[in-house]
């Protein structure tokens, strides 16, 4: 499970990269990861590592690298 999050985090890092500041509803597309949980435990990945920025804008999540 570790090496999927992992490999998911890479998938999510890149995304960001490519798009900048992107949904995760657009992290999701952008990346093809299946399951939303997976999303966000890519997220969590990235986050505790400091890697990422959070944004609310009229009920959206927006992610960004920092």
């Amino acid at each position: 499970m570790i090496e999927l999050i992992g490999t998911n985090a890479g998938l999510v890092w890149k995304a960001l990269n490519e798009g900048g500041k992107l949904t995760v509803k657009d992290v999701k597309k952008a990346t093809k990861i299946k399951a939303e949980k997976d999303v966000y435990t890519a997220l969590g990945w990235l986050a505790k590592e400091g890697k990422l920025a959070f944004e609310e804008n009229d009920g959206d999540i927006f992610v960004s690298l920092v």
